[in-house]
């Protein structure tokens, strides 16, 4: 767990949003190692290690405030309406990968709260190009989308720490997810779309308008459609406000920039036992690379052109709607989907595994308690401490009926955990099974779900339909619609990180 702490950027340098936002996250992650009875050593340490850096974070958050007071009374001492930054040069040693963004980087001086910072972020007329190298440009580009962040409208705190973690994590080298949030994240960007939302045929865009969308266009992989607003994108709520499917809340979840996610796993260092002066032994491990395909995934959201023509309605909702349906479609796909055309689900992968991780019952064609011990001690101690269950509903109902004199042994009384580990749903996986079929029933599976990776390509297009017809009468129906798709990908990248139930014919 503590490389996920490797990417965070140095305390002192964070502006007051980021601090923020980066407190929230920090808190998140304490809690949740918090809900375990007892941690490894490992993350014994991993939690030491957060409670430091939020209190550190809480300092320099306290000093920042005070800073900020501080020129308020020194600008009204002098009479003037505002307050004057000192220049980027003056007491700031600059961040290597933030840039220099609106031509300095927005991080380095401690006392910018981000509301009195000067410039467009969104301007990328300003950006000198000539003279300079590739990796400074990108560096420009994404401290300029840091800024843009913090001032695109139509988000709440939690998308704009969600969008910040996204370009921290996940933005290549060329910064490709920084210029996504330029193009499509601007307030005339903004306008633009809605006004195509409201009235495709005739939007009445202002030539500032129409050049917004068209460089976003140059985004897209295809011929038609526009690109949502970053603040509206499905995989930016879905991170920052939770995800109604549960595979998401405990899989690792990642974005890709091409037609694929390519990730790199090994086994654990070859220790070994050396005398004195002699020879090491070769304990080098062997890396492999886990490769995700992104697929693509098709949707259609109508709407009445009442409510389309409400642009504070059209800007609001439509990211909760298209992330809504985003979530339906893949709770099934990261389940049981079959690895062709779309997502591989974690029962498909597991069930395709080799070495097998599938448990049998301990008692042919019987599902008891013991068969949900099997499950967890099958799964490897370091794995199992993070575990997370995944079953029907139906399932979990059916242990808590096993044996009324030990299901406070098996689930908590709360009902949110199973033998001390959390539980999640998945109405995809098998409800009932049936002893007298020939089909394989995958009633429960257990491991680290840190290890089913889900990568999303960030970008949603979209496309206006300007009236939908009624099916039967071929009148208008006084409707609307977005014809959405967009491109994702899951698989297991460990599968020794798991076991499966099947309860089968035969055991």
């Amino acid at each position: 767990m503590a490389e996920e702490n490797e990417g965070t950027p140095n305390v002192a340098v964070l502006n007051h949003g980021q601090t923020v936002a980066r407190m929230g996250e920090v808190q998140s992650e304490i809690e949740r190692l918090a809900e375990f009875d007892s941690l490894t050593p490992e993350d014994d340490t991993y939690f030491t290690e957060l409670r430091d850096t939020f209190l550190q974070l809480d300092t320099h958050r306290k000093s920042l405030e005070r800073k900020a007071d501080l020129e308020k009374v020194r600008a009204a001492a002098q009479g003037v309406k505002g307050s004057r930054l000192i220049p980027a040069s003056v007491g700031t040693g600059g961040t290597e990968g933030r840039g220099r963004g609106m031509d300095r980087d927005p991080m380095a001086d401690p006392r910018d709260t981000g509301s009195e910072r000067t410039g467009d972020p969104w301007d990328l007329r300003s950006l000198q190009y000539f003279g300079r190298d590739k990796m400074s440009v990108a560096a420009d580009l994404r401290a300029r989308a840091f800024d843009a962040i913090e001032r695109m409208p139509g988000a709440t705190d939690q998308i704009r720490a969600a969008a910040t973690q996204i370009v921290e994590r996940h933005d290549d080298r060329d910064s490709t997810i920084a210029q996504l949030v330029l193009l499509t994240s601007s307030p005339t960007y903004m306008r633009a779309w809605s006004k195509m939302a409201r009235n495709p045929q005739h939007p009445n865009l202002s030539q500032e308008e129409n050049d917004a969308l068209t460089r976003a266009m140059s985004l897209t992989d295809s011929a038609g459609g526009y690109l949502v607003p970053f603040q509206l994108d499905p995989t930016v709520i879905i991170t920052g406000a939770g995800s109604y499917n549960e595979i998401r809340q405990v899989a690792r979840q990642v974005i890709a920039t091409g037609d694929a996610w390519n990730g790199v796993s090994s086994a654990a260092v070859s220790w070994s036992w050396d005398a004195e002066g002699a020879e090491v032994s070769d304990d080098a491990t062997t890396f492999s690379q886990p490769s995700i395909p992104i697929y693509t995934a098709r949707g259609f959201v109508p709407i009445s052109i009442e409510a389309a023509a409400d642009e504070a309605n059209v800007t609001t909702e439509v990211g909760r709607l298209l992330a809504r349906g985003k979530d339906d479609l893949e709770s099934v796909a990261f389940t049981t989907g079959t690895g062709s055309g779309q997502p591989t689900g974690i029962v498909t992968a597991l069930v395709a595994s080799s070495p097998s991780v599938l448990v049998t019952p301990t008692t042919v064609e019987t599902f008891a308690s013991a068969d949900v011990y099997k499950v967890r001690d099958t799964v490897p101690a370091k794995y199992r401490s993070r575990g997370s269950w995944l079953a029907n509903n139906l399932i979990y109902s059916k242990i808590r009926q096993l044996d009324t004199t030990e299901q406070n042994g098996l689930l908590s009384p709360d009902g949110g955990q199973l033998l001390g580990s959390r539980k999640i749903e998945s109405e995809a996986m098998d409800g009932v099974f049936d002893i007298t079929a020939t089909a394989n029933n995958y009633l429960l599976a257990f491991g680290d779900f840190e290890n089913y990776v889900i990568a999303d390509r960030i970008g949603m297009t979209v496309e206006f339909i300007p009236h939908l017809f009624h099916t039967t009468t071929n009148r208008p129906s006084g409707q609307r619609g977005w014809f959405a798709y967009y491109r994702t990908g899951a698989d297991s990248v460990n599968d020794g990180a798991f076991a499966l139930l099947n309860i089968a014919t035969t055991a």
